[in-house]
């Protein structure tokens, strides 16, 4: 917490229709996230059942007394012990909340979270036209780990993928 009115915390569920609200603009923004079309909180119920403190937490950070964005630790081909300690991040921030800094406040919460749960890689998987991501990352360790061009077809465009990785 860097200032009174910020507050991060692990996500409950009456959070879960204000970070469905935020992925959907993320979606209506386009090129944030391969999703091309609305999901809801009953398409996404498994997810959000899966994301446990003790395992793979969401986090939220609370602005001005509102939810402004959120990230989330994944499992990565989950069952397989040998990957158990590497995990993904992925974050989103209210359109209206972007720029102010809270990015970089949920991205430190969040590798501290990894670090706490005995995590040992963090990854991120991102369309490679998503600079402000790009940067992000970039801030915090994170090199690019690998690329899969031209994945991602939004019908007139398409885009790579990217992985940015560090050891945390």
């Amino acid at each position: 917490m860097t200032e009174s009115s910020t507050e991060i915390r692990i996500a409950v569920e009456t959070d879960w229709p204000r970070i469905v609200e935020i992925y959907n603009q993320a979606i209506d923004d386009g090129y944030c996230t391969a999703d091309m079309e609305h999901i809801s909180i009953d398409s996404r119920r498994d997810w959000f059942e899966l994301h446990t403190e003790t395992e793979y937490p969401i986090h939220v950070i609370i602005s001005n007394g509102e939810v402004a964005g959120w990230s989330s630790l994944s499992p990565f081909r989950h069952g397989r012990r040998a990957l158990a300690k590497t995990i993904e991040i992925s974050y989103y921030l209210d359109r209206e909340q972007r720029g102010l800094g809270l990015g970089k406040e949920l991205m430190t919460a969040t590798i501290n979270a990894a670090r706490a749960l005995d995590h040992q890689h963090l990854f991120a998987i991102l369309l490679e036209m998503n600079s402000v991501s790009i940067g992000l990352l970039e801030k915090f360790g994170f090199t690019r780990w690998g690329h899969m061009p031209d994945v991602a077809d939004f019908g007139s465009k398409r885009s790579g993928l990217l992985i940015y990785g560090r050891k945390i």
